[in-house]
């Protein structure tokens, strides 16, 4: 577990669910504990001058969530290299073992000293990155998902 957070009413739709945008909220709180985890907190990007960008994001709604409702965020590194994590997150209920949502999420190391741009790990995250992806801290069922609808080409 990287992240817990509750529901909270200004996050409900009209429907009385979480609104899809606060999905993507709690997923980007998540990854800022991510970040934490392999060294990259506030302080250390600040005086390092390294951020990490979300270059993609894909979100399966699974199961809806209600005001109130905590909900924990569990984070999986699936794959990596020298200046890219892909990340796998699953949000679940309280303490429940079914995942009510799951992203899945590309990031880009960037170096903050100039005008951005995308850089290597320091070699201590990137051990640090490389510890977390012997992990197996959920199953990634709903990775590698595409969208789509056949396209009719009349």
């Amino acid at each position: 577990m990287i992240y817990r957070d509750t529901v909270k009413p200004e996050w409900v739709d009209y429907n009385g669910h979480l609104r899809d945008a606060f999905y993507m909220l709690i997923y980007s709180l998540a990854t800022d504990a991510f970040m934490d985890g392999i060294g990259l907190g506030d302080e250390a990007r600040r005086t390092r001058h390294r951020t990490l960008y979300t270059l993609e994001a894909h979100i399966s709604y699974l199961r809806e969530l209600k005001e109130g409702a905590a909900v924990r965020v569990d984070a999986r590194v699936i794959a990596h290299d020298a200046k890219r994590i892909h990340l796998y997150l699953q949000m679940f209920e309280g303490e429940g073992v079914d995942p009510v949502c799951a992203c899945e999420q590309m990031l880009i190391h960037i170096d903050t000293s100039g005008a951005p741009r995308s850089a290597p790990f320091d070699e201590d995250i990137a051990a640090n990155i490389a510890a977390q992806a012997t992990i197996a801290a959920a199953d990634a069922s709903h990775a590698g998902r595409v969208i789509g609808l056949p396209v009719n080409r009349r």
